[in-house]
Parts: structure tokens; sequence; C-alpha cells
């Protein structure tokens, strides 16, 4: 099974952070990362008055569910420093699954497609690197159609 997981980083030495969290994603039992997007530079999303972001897309195959996969993923962030004091506030590590295959997924804990993907040209970006033919499941549109009508 395909994913797309959005990593991001904005405080201490956020390239590191991000090299890390590949890392360990990398070393996850039943997961292979496939591809990765270029490192871009981004304003924050949100909150805007905090440090710039560094953000990349990588591409998984895996046979992991996706709740298993989220719960490694937030362990990985908890591993790397994250704290969650505000939506939208500074972190150390960001890891969001983004899609995973063409599955619609609403429940307390996941909620996929990511719901506000479709609204960040920065995920955007990153995602056109990589797939943009990929059609979204929700809006029945091609990531690069999605990026272009953000612009």
């Amino acid at each position: 099974m395909y994913c797309y997981l959005g990593l991001g980083s904005n405080l201490g030495d956020k390239l590191k952070f991000i090299t890390k969290a590949i890392d360990q994603i990398s070393k996850l039992k039943n997961v292979r990362i496939t591809r990765t997007s270029s490192m871009i530079v981004t304003a924050p999303y949100g909150k805007t008055d905090q440090p710039d972001f560094i953000n990349c897309v990588i591409e998984l195959d895996t046979d992991l569910l996706p709740e298993e996969l989220l719960k490694k993923c937030l362990y990985i962030e908890n591993q790397l420093g994250r704290i969650r004091k505000e939506k939208w506030g500074p972190r150390t590590i960001d890891i969001d699954m983004l899609f995973y295959e063409g599955e619609i997924i609403n429940t307390e804990l996941l909620v996929l497609p990511h719901p506000q993907l479709h609204k960040r040209e920065f995920v955007l970006t990153s995602l056109n690197e990589l797939c943009p033919d990929l059609i979204h499941p929700v809006l029945n549109k091609k990531i690069s159609d999605i990026l272009m009508g953000l612009k």
C-alpha cells in the first residue's frame, strides 16, 4: 500500500530533525520509503509569528494499517521532542499522514486524506513533485490541479 507523509520542522536544527524522522521511519518494520521530495523552506501556516519551516513529503510502501502507522509516527514525534502546547505552534518535528492508498477515513484518531492538505501550498508543492497525477479521493481532482487552483 502506498502512503504519503508530510514532515515539517521549525525549531532547533530543522534539517537534522527531518533527517532523523526519515531515518526512524525507514527503520519501521513493514515500511519502505520509496521516494522523498525536495526539502523546501516555507512560512508558517495558521500561526504566523514563529520561525520558517523546512518541509518535505515522503512516499512509503507499507502493509501497516493506517492507525498503526499513525501511532508509530506519533511515537517518533515524541522521541524527537515534539511538544503539543498550541495548535499550529512551533515544533521540532511534525509528521502528518496525507494519503493512504485511496482510503477515506474519518475516525476520532485519524482523518484521511489529511483534511487541510488541499489548502496548504507547501504540502501540495511537495506532493506535486512526487505524484502530480494522484487523485484526491474526496475532491476527485489531481494534485497538480489542486495546486494550480491555489496559485
